[in-house]
């Protein structure tokens, strides 16, 4: 089904049914509000815990651990129990938010990200961004009803069970799909231009048929950051398929020419006519006016000032309060109507080291001394260590952005192999990119060179941060290798295909920091008339490569069979033009298998360096 309009009488329809809503868990957050406004939960995701706040008292009630890295967070229909999205442990987790106890959890095949409740408490949708689907769960049993296909990489989601829809947001493309929840076909899907990108969260206006997405444009033939990296929030008429049924409000000339970066959440009071959006990258806040006139749809009002890297806002039921989650803070602000002198609540302890916390800060932060156009920051390309999913057209040639994970144990850094420390980044936080002051007093010392590690504490510490990124293991090898994974493992170690000689040990890869560098030509240095520094390329590792597509460093094989087939000219990227389609399905399978087993402990027992700052 390509689109529809609903006619006038459902109009009026829409408006009777959302007017007075349940306000727990029609949209997907960091934040929720239980329906009888007395509890807000807050799920705080580097020390793997919830935090459950009274709202008239303002103290923290209880802070339930979860797990690793939870995200989304909703009470279960007007009850106070909640269900919390643990993303790195594939589990949604049932809590007890008066008495502050873990009820059970259910497993998920990977990646729970947004989850919403049903009014009645009787369904959870959660989106899992891999492999792109929605888990509708029975709270009651704890048990999965059914599998929705979702897209690519869903995470946003939001509810509106008037009209019998789930909406979702792809996070790569910041497309809107809208899927019957009866018989979780995909009826429409509303595309924006393809540089769209990094959409986490979406909200539905209460009485209007109006969805409101957060995200980026990454501009990727663009290497200056006041004009790569742009904040928009996209406006979609849910209920048209006019050629203007999306638009796009860029944020950074929203208000005359101030500059805001890395929109992560937004949120519509209960009245419709007001929207909070915080901004993760410029600590800022916008406070709008929601337009009826299917035109200009926001109006702005004020900035807040807000703490350090917000990631998520919500409204009190009642439409009165304000709450701010600023994650660096690890504090929950919160707003009065007139959206002056904030309280702040405490939530949670910080759990980082001070050197991993300065570290965090300026890897999220778009301010000097960091950025001087405050357009971009690290986490515009690798938010929480993933990459982005784009192929940028970089002064060098096509590099498609690369995961954090596994950093430390694989240097030296970049498809060229041309940083040997993440020091070396000083360059970028000075060049035309980023335009920052940077962290090192005096002049920087060249790339290869002479290290730039122990001349700056703020400058160690970012280091420290984007070395620290771990790997979880495949949701395909959760029972062990299959026995296609089995025969593929085979084949990746024989010297028929020779894919363990440059991808080898726990990591998968032969990258390590001693000079001269291992870098090989694979044939696909050619494939970009615009490469500089090719055409030999640092070995990346396996691990994790099931969801992190598209691969080469010219990102042109969308898959892994694209990989060892089409982009693989004359076997000089491992001999596979000898294997049938079944050999090359198991190869795969392997590959989609890793990692199947920590690999630390391994490669402190084969001796290899690990770098810590």
């Amino acid at each position: 089904m390509s689109g529809w309009r609903i006619p006038g009488f459902l109009v009026v329809l829409w408006t009777t049914f959302t007017a007075a809503p349940l306000w727990a868990g029609l949209s997907n957050s960091l934040l929720d509000v239980s329906a009888d406004g007395a509890l807000i939960a807050c799920s705080n995701r580097d020390n793997g815990t919830v935090s459950i706040i009274e709202q008239k008292t303002r103290k923290v009630l209880h802070e339930v651990a979860v797990g690793h890295k939870p995200e989304g967070v909703s009470f279960i229909g007007a009850t106070h129990q909640l269900a919390v999205a643990v993303y790195a442990d594939d589990v949604v987790v049932f809590v007890d938010a008066d008495r502050g106890t873990k009820l059970g959890e259910t497993g998920v095949f990977d990646e729970p990200y947004g989850v919403v409740s049903n009014a009645a408490g009787t369904k959870l949708y959660v989106t899992q961004e891999y492999p792109g689907r929605v888990a509708e769960i029975d709270p009651a049993t704890r048990q999965i009803a059914r599998e929705i296909p979702a897209g690519s990489m869903p995470r946003g989601i939001a509810l509106d069970e008037a009209h019998g829809r789930l909406y979702v947001c792809e996070y790569l493309t910041a497309a809107l799909i809208a899927i019957d929840l009866k018989t979780g076909e995909i009826l429409h899907r509303w595309q924006g231009p393809s540089s769209e990108n990094l959409a986490r969260q979406l909200v539905l206006h209460p009485t209007r048929a109006k969805a409101y997405l957060p995200h980026i444009r990454s501009r990727v033939s663009v290497h200056q950051g006041e004009g790569s990296v742009l904040p928009y929030v996209s406006v979609v008429d849910t209920d048209s398929t006019a050629e203007k049924q999306r638009k796009t409000m860029p944020m950074d000339s929203f208000v005359g020419a101030f500059v805001v970066a890395n929109p992560w959440e937004t949120a519509i009071s209960p009245d419709g006519k007001t929207m909070v959006t915080v901004f993760a990258g410029t600590d800022d806040g916008f406070v709008s006016q929601v337009l009826d006139d299917d035109y200009r749809e926001l109006s702005f009002r004020s900035v807040l000032r807000l703490g350090r890297n917000p990631r998520a806002v919500r409204f009190s039921p009642d439409g009165k309060e304000c709450y701010i989650y600023n994650a660096l803070d690890f504090d929950l602000a919160v707003y009065g109507s007139s959206f002056s002198r904030p309280e702040h609540i405490r939530v949670c302890e910080n759990p980082l080291t001070e050197e991993q916390l300065t570290g965090k800060i300026l890897f999220y932060s778009a301010l000097q001394p960091m950025v001087g156009r405050r357009w971009i920051s690290c986490s515009s390309c690798h938010p929480d260590g993933d990459p982005d999913g784009r192929t940028w057209q970089n002064p060098e040639g096509l590099r498609n952005t690369m995961t954090l994970f596994g950093m430390a144990w694989t240097h030296p850094i970049h498809w060229s192999a041309d940083r040997d420390e993440v020091q070396d980044f000083e360059h970028t936080i000075r060049g035309p990119l980023m335009q920052g002051q940077g962290l090192i007093r005096g002049s920087v010392h060249e790339s290869l060179g002479t290290p730039n590690s122990g001349r700056s504490r703020e400058l160690d510490a970012l280091a420290v941060y984007s070395n620290s990124h771990k790997f979880t293991f495949s949701p395909h090898a959760k029972s062990g290798l299959s026995e296609a994974a089995q025969r593929g493992r085979e084949l990746f170690q024989s010297g028929e295909t020779k894919c363990a000689e440059c991808h080898r040990g726990p990591y998968y890869t032969d990258s390590v920091p001693v000079k001269p560098f291992k870098l090989h030509d694979v044939g696909t240095g050619d494939d970009d008339p615009g490469e500089k520094m090719g055409p030999k390329y640092d070995t990346p590792s396996l691990l994790g490569i099931y969801r992190s597509a598209p691969y080469l460093h010219h990102g042109k094989a969308a898959t892994l069979e694209e990989v060892l087939t089409r982009w693989n000219k004359n076997d000089r990227h491992g001999k596979t033009s000898q294997l049938s389609p079944a050999q090359v399905s198991d190869l795969v399978e392997f590959l989609k298998a890793l990692p199947f087993e920590d690999p630390e402990p391994q490669a402190k027992a084969a001796g290899l360096v690990k770098i810590e700052k």
